[in-house]
């Protein structure tokens, strides 16, 4: 992609609001309770990010949960972390004007998350910019989650455009490596990684926050 992307997908968790730290906590807390897992600075950091909760605690224990485990933990998890973040969530730097750019561009804007519909719903009208989104690819909308590419090249489907298309905004390593892999272009935000770890997983651009939205644009 060389020209202005035709539309951009936004993952959520750490790139529209930094609340990872919300859901880190929220994990080391379950995963003691539900999975006698106890969980080290470098498993929250490297493994919990990215990706549905299945597929986390299969990445953390090795093997796949019971649907019944799954779901069980899911709620329990999500719970918790809405506890600790209700009230506390805030919009990345520049988001706010970053949107409404893009709106008097009329370059779409698509969410492309591994959260759940409560977990959206709970995060856009904690920050108010559910308006600026044409549509959303969901956890629960997916087969494979990220890393796989799937939930990326549904997102730009949604609009009818190829992923290649697209600019797309991911915080951790398996979201970068999703939407990369799906083919966009991708400026991620090094809110959960270092900037040189998402380069390495295949962004082509990582910023603190969205202050310098115009600069990539068309790059």
């Amino acid at each position: 992609m060389t020209s202005a992307p035709q539309a951009v997908l936004f993952d959520m968790d750490g790139v529209l609001t930094d609340n990872n730290h919300f859901h880190r906590a929220a994990w080391k807390e379950l995963a003691s309770e539900l999975l006698a897992l106890d969980l080290s600075e470098d498993d929250l950091n490297h493994k919990v990010d990215g990706g549905r909760n299945p597929e986390i605690i299969e990445r953390l224990t090795g093997r796949a949960p019971t649907p019944e485990l799954a779901q069980r933990f899911h709620h329990a998890k999500e719970e918790r972390y809405r506890e600790l973040a209700r009230g506390q969530l805030r919009a990345v730097a520049g988001l706010q004007d970053y949107l409404a750019g893009l709106k008097r561009l009329n370059i779409p804007a698509v969410i492309v998350t591994s959260a759940d519909l409560i977990n959206t719903e709970f995060a856009l009208e904690a920050l108010g910019i559910a308006h600026f989104f044409a549509g959303r690819i969901l956890g629960e909308d997916v087969q494979r989650g990220k890393p796989d590419p799937q939930p990326y090249s549904m997102g730009a489907a949604l609009l009818g455009l190829a992923a290649a298309d697209c600019l797309a905004h991911e915080d951790a390593v398996n979201g970068v490596k999703s939407a990369a892999g799906a083919g966009c272009r991708v400026v991620a935000l090094s809110t959960t990684q270092r900037g040189e770890v998402l380069l390495a997983a295949g962004a082509a651009l990582a910023v603190p926050d969205f202050s310098g939205w115009e600069s990539w644009l068309n790059a």
